[in-house]
């Protein structure tokens, strides 16, 4: 049967789900179990259901999402290690009507880019950031991050994570709760039916946050690295329910909409 003849069948009334045109038909790079091409997708579902394809800016790192502009049909700009809220602010700032998010990992925002990202949360940016948190340098060969857990096995710290020699892990999106630029700060999993649903409503909020224009909407998702945690898919799901969200939990963290004082603002 052709595809012609099977789209013939398939009507308005039978169609259940169809894939957004905002994502191209290039075959995704990531590995078995990886949660950015779940991520991407619910990005590019925000971007259709908005109607801002033509309005929006991915800023996207080094990272395992280098290759992002393969996968999402917008406009992109390439960034170096870390400094994706840089250029990120620059070009809102250029053009403000536009709707410019960065996609970073944990080993890009939390170490060589955290100077990058509290500056631009603290100056309130307009902008939207989401931020793959998977514990690990997924890309350059499972080295441990600064969101590496204690005790957490990766290429350089093969015993696992110490105080004594490494210190704690960073919580940094909780430090950027703190800022003032900061508005809408969450913590979400793509894990499960309902999670993706939640990843997705606060997406979106992170987008239409700009329209408001109340400062940067910071969005994380823990998310897994079976390669680099050297266990298979359905085993990360359960390894990050029992262990990367004692440290991490899912929710929100802040909202400016609905503090009842800003002292900032006093």
């Amino acid at each position: 049967m052709s595809l012609l003849e099977i789209k013939n069948i398939i009507n308005k009334e039978n169609l259940v789900y169809s894939k957004t045109k905002v994502v191209t038909d290039n075959v995704m790079h990531y590995c078995p179990g990886c949660s950015h091409g779940v991520v991407h997708k619910i990005i590019a579902e925000v971007i259709d259901e908005m109607d801002i394809q033509d309005k929006t800016i991915g800023i996207s790192p080094v990272g395992c999402s280098v290759l992002a502009y393969n996968y999402l049909d917008i406009d992109w700009q390439q960034a170096a290690h870390g400094r994706a809220p840089a250029l990120a602010t620059a070009a809102k700032r250029l053009m403000p009507n536009h709707y410019v998010f960065t996609y970073q990992g944990d080993g890009d925002l939390a170490s060589i880019g955290t100077a990058e990202i509290m500056h631009a949360c603290n100056r309130g940016e307009n902008i939207t950031v989401i931020f793959i948190n998977n514990a690990i340098y997924g890309m350059t060969g499972g080295q441990m991050a600064p969101t590496t857990l204690l005790g957490m096995r990766t290429s350089t710290s093969p015993e696992g994570r110490s105080v004594d020699l490494h210190g704690y892990p960073l919580k940094i999106t909780e430090l950027i709760a703190q800022l003032p630029g900061a508005a809408y700060v969450t913590r979400q999993s793509v894990h499960t039916p309902a999670t993706v649903r939640k990843a997705k409503k606060a997406i979106r909020k992170g987008f239409e946050n700009q329209d408001k224009k109340i400062g940067i909407s910071f969005i994380e998702i823990v998310s897994t690295c079976p390669s680099g945690w050297k266990i298979s898919p359905v085993e990360s799901n359960k390894w990050m329910e029992e262990h990367m969200f004692k440290l991490y939990p899912p929710g929100d963290i802040k909202d400016s909409e609905k503090a009842d004082e800003d002292p900032y603002k006093k």
